[in-house]
């Protein structure tokens, strides 16, 4: 109990390290909160800063939610399912939930993403189901050129993927709570779309 609640302090810290407020005070000196939609993840680093900023940052939020569940777990010998996951919902809770921004922080797409890249390293039953949350993903994306509208489509199927997989009843809850967490996070994003002033990607457009 005491190597766990010491990983998820740890992972919380990891999740919180805000990279794209960061590359954008280093490498532009711009606070990215003040620019585009004001978020700090992947998807506004891409609108305000750049292709390569973009890919960046989506690297290292990914990379996150990867060194919560396999190296934190790993230096702290954290094993089974349910104890990762653990760790996992704690480096997304610091990416939503900064403690180095007055705990507002970005969406948790990204880092949850991470998150599952490394239960199915660690689990590889779990990659098809996450092949598919992907693959949903990238339909809705380039049907519909909305990043919210396929994150929130993705979110909602990976529990179902999960469940018809049948795999393991802590991954089913860790799907659930990042489902959950998605919908919650993207609020916002929602009342947009309803009111068709989302920021949409337009492919073959500058």
């Amino acid at each position: 109990m005491v190597a766990f609640l010491l990983g998820a302090a740890l992972s919380y810290f990891i999740g919180s390290i805000p990279t794209a407020y960061v590359y954008g005070k280093w490498t532009r000196g711009i606070d990215i909160r003040g620019h585009g939609s004001g978020n700090i993840g992947a998807t506004n680093t891409f609108r305000v800063l750049g292709k390569g900023p973009g890919i960046f940052v989506l690297i290292c939020d990914i990379l996150k939610g990867i060194v919560a569940v396999v190296g934190v777990a790993m230096i702290l010998n954290i094993s089974g399912a349910f104890a990762r996951a653990g760790l996992g919902l704690a480096a997304v809770a610091g990416h939503n939930w900064t403690i180095f921004l007055n705990f507002k922080g970005g969406k948790g797409i990204a880092t949850s993403l991470g998150v599952l890249i490394g239960l199915a390293i660690s689990f590889p039953a779990l990659w098809p189901a996450l092949g598919l949350t992907l693959f949903l993903w990238g339909v809705v994306f380039f049907m519909s050129g909305y990043v919210s509208l396929a994150s929130m489509v993705a979110a909602v199927g990976l529990p179902v993927f999960v469940l018809a997989f049948h795999l393991s009843s802590e991954l089913m809850v860790l799907s659930a709570i990042l489902c959950i967490l998605v919908i919650i996070r993207h609020k916002s994003n929602i009342t947009r779309l309803l009111c068709g002033t989302e920021n949409r990607v337009r492919f073959g457009k500058k």
